[in-house]
Formats: structure tokens, C-alpha cells, sequence
């Protein structure tokens, strides 16, 4: 009799279970999706002389496809359940004749700084393409300094507030920076920065899965705690194209090699310190126009040292290098240089590597490259 009932239990329970599994999955989306609406107040924010021109001020407009998650992949655990999407963004750029109008498609992770469900503050971080109506010309369009391609990179950063008005409706207000540049691929390009204010609804398109609010945990792995510690020393090498025919009539090529040391301080973080040598071919036309002379192309590379930190999301991660060079007979473009790369893990040892490098927040070239890693363990103290 008891053995009869514990089996009659189980399959209670059992079916319970089943039963209430089967109706979260029927009534509720996996996947949460969003419909996000924007409006913007943008102002040209000036970052060189021949560009304040061009200082008026205009709408911009956005929709966004966006997916809220709730830890099924370990990272978005790690960085607090972000929302992911896609935002088809445009904006007249104030009607101006040289400059056009622009379209432009971004995917974006958005990252909640705080845990509060009802209010958040975001960061918003996308990369993307985007297409001006309008560029340089020497006959037609001689007074569009900014842009020499139609094709350019979009890149997008904003801080916004999300307030929850109901189950699917959410307000945002928020404000940031978007910038176009083809990353010296076409001259001319001092690239186009948008300082804008925005505000919008967002809200989900079926009834949101109430298990929203109770976020998975991330999953932990065997002996991730045995005590280790790691550092990583990588290898990476890139190479980009500068067209300069503006100036010299020629396009050319930039190699760079990087080595950078990292350690692993949390589960979503690496810091660290790099080395740069760069050899810009372009630097011998610009020497040479300045009848600067040099002794052997040994004097055109160009060394540099950084600080590194790199922000992991699984197999993609997001490398950031503050830098200065150290040697080079051609640095006009100055002393200090930054950049910002995007790397896919292809195995647990080789990526590939999206490079823009510039100096004091100009584009200088775009590259494109592969990586190796080799991985150190030592014993914490």
C-alpha cells in the first residue's frame, strides 16, 4: 500500500510539473521580443576647425528589434540580464546639401548598471553600418570636409533611464554620441559626431514571460575556482588601408603587430598592458612632401606602449587600448593613440580582430587581422 502510493505521488507531481512546464511554453515567449521607438534632438558636436560649418541642429529617428534575456547564455548573467537587438536609425543631419541625409543599421547590447526592475540606468553600446546620401566630391561636393565614402562605420553610445509603466510598456529617456567615419578607407574623413537627447517607448510585442523577473544564475564550471590564476599573452596582427589620394594621389597600406599581456580580474573583465609597431606606409609620402628627410625605413616604424582592458561576452570580446608612441619620424598626428577592436574567438587559442585605431578621437585607419593566445597558470598567493 505505501509502495502503491509513493508511485501514485510521483506521478502527480510529475504531471503537475509537466503540466506547468507546458504552460509557461505555450503562453509565454521564449525569447521576449520588444518593439523600441526613439525620437532625437541632435547637435553636430565640433572636433575640428573646418568642421564648424556644419553646426546646426536637426531630428533623428530610430526603431529598434530588441530580445530581453534572462541568463540562458552565461554571460548575460554576468552583465545583469542586457537587452540585445537592432536599430534601423535616421536622421536629415539638418538638411544640409553638402553632408545629406543618413541611414544606418546597428546591432546593440544594452547593459543595465543597476538591479532595480522598475527603474534602470543603461549603458548602450552598437556597432554598425551606415549610408550618407552625400559625400566629397572635387568637382560637385568640394565643401563636405567630413566624409569621403558613402559606406561608413556607425558606432553608437548612450546612457538612458528606463522607467517600467506596466507588464509591456516601458519610457526611456536618454542621451549619447553616434559617430560616422570610414576610417581613413576614403578621403576626406574627420568623420561625423551626433551628440543627441532622445526619449521613446519601448514595449513587448506578446504578453512577457513572467519568469523574466527571476533571473537564471550563471552556470559555474569545474574547477573554476581550483585557486588558479590566469594571465594571457596574445599575438595579434593586422592590416589596414589608408586612402589618401586627396592629398598625395595614392592609397596605402598600415601593418601592425600588437602584443598584449592580460589578467583575468573578474568574469567579465581582463586588464592589462600592450605593445604597439606600426609601419604606416604613408608616412614616406608625407615626410617627402615636407622634404623631411630620413636615413632608412627603419626610422618609419613606429613603437608605442598602452594600457589594455578588454570586456568578455562568451566568444566575442571588446579590447580597448590607450597608447603612446615612442619612437617615429612621422607623428603628426600626435603622440597619444587609441583603439577599439572587436574580437571572435574562432578556438580556445585563435581570433580574428576588427581594429580602428586613431589619434586624440580621429579615425586613422581600419584593420583587419588575426590573433593567437597563449594562456599562463600560476598559483594564488
Amino acid at each position: 500500500m505505501l509502495f502503491r502510493n509513493i508511485i501514485l505521488s510521483l506521478v502527480f507531481v510529475f504531471s503537475l510539473v509537466h503540466h506547468v512546464k507546458g504552460q509557461v511554453i505555450k503562453h509565454f515567449p521564449k525569447y521576449n521580443f520588444q518593439i523600441e521607438t526613439r525620437a532625437h534632438y541632435a547637435i553636430f558636436l565640433q572636433h575640428h576647425f573646418e568642421m564648424e560649418r556644419f553646426n546646426s541642429h536637426f531630428p533623428a529617428f530610430e526603431v529598434n528589434l530588441q530580445r530581453a534575456t534572462f541568463g540562458n547564455q552565461r554571460w548575460e548573467a554576468l552583465y545583469r540580464y542586457p537587452i540585445i537587438g537592432l536599430t534601423a536609425y535616421y536622421s536629415p543631419l539638418g538638411n544640409n546639401k553638402e553632408i545629406g541625409e543618413v541611414f544606418a543599421i546597428l546591432p546593440f547590447i544594452n547593459f543595465p548598471l543597476n538591479h532595480d526592475l522598475k527603474n534602470s540606468l543603461n549603458f548602450r553600446l552598437g556597432f554598425g553600418l551606415g549610408w550618407l546620401t552625400n559625400k566629397f566630391d572635387p568637382i560637385e561636393n568640394y565643401k563636405n570636409f567630413a566624409i569621403g565614402s558613402h559606406l561608413n562605420a556607425a558606432v553608437s553610445l548612450y546612457f538612458e533611464y528606463r522607467l517600467q509603466l506596466s507588464k509591456r510598456f516601458t519610457w526611456i529617456s536618454g542621451a549619447g554620441l553616434t559617430h560616422f567615419s570610414n576610417g581613413s578607407m576614403k578621403t576626406p574623413n574627420f568623420g561625423l559626431n551626433l551628440l543627441t537627447v532622445s526619449t521613446g517607448f519601448a514595449w513587448f510585442i506578446k504578453n512577457p514571460n513572467p519568469y523574466l523577473d527571476k533571473k537564471l544564475r550563471p552556470e559555474l564550471y569545474r574547477f573554476e575556482f581550483d585557486g588558479k590564476k590566469w594571465i594571457t599573452s596574445e599575438f595579434l596582427f593586422s592590416v589596414g588601408l589608408k586612402d589618401m589620394s586627396q592629398d598625395y594621389g595614392e592609397k596605402f597600406f598600415v601593418y601592425n603587430l600588437t602584443w598584449n599581456t592580460m589578467k583575468q580580474v573578474s568574469l567579465r573583465s581582463k586588464i592589462g598592458m600592450g605593445f604597439d609597431l606600426t609601419y604606416d606606409r604613408s608616412d614616406r609620402a608625407v615626410l617627402k612632401m615636407r622634404q623631411s628627410p630620413y636615413n632608412s625605413d627603419w626610422q618609419l616604424l613606429k613603437p608605442g606602449a598602452n594600457f589594455a582592458y578588454e570586456m568578455l561576452l562568451d566568444k566575442t570580446s571588446f579590447l580597448f587600448n590607450l597608447g603612446f608612441h615612442l619612437a617615429g619620424k612621422e607623428r603628426s598626428e600626435g603622440e597619444l593613440y587609441q583603439k577599439l577592436a572587436v574580437k571572435q574567438h574562432f578556438s580556445e587559442n585563435v581570433f580574428g580582430v576588427i581594429t580602428l585605431t586613431a589619434h586624440y578621437g580621429r579615425a586613422d585607419y581600419i584593420g583587419f587581422g588575426l590573433g593567437y593566445r597563449l594562456n599562463f597558470k600560476y598559483n594564488a598567493l
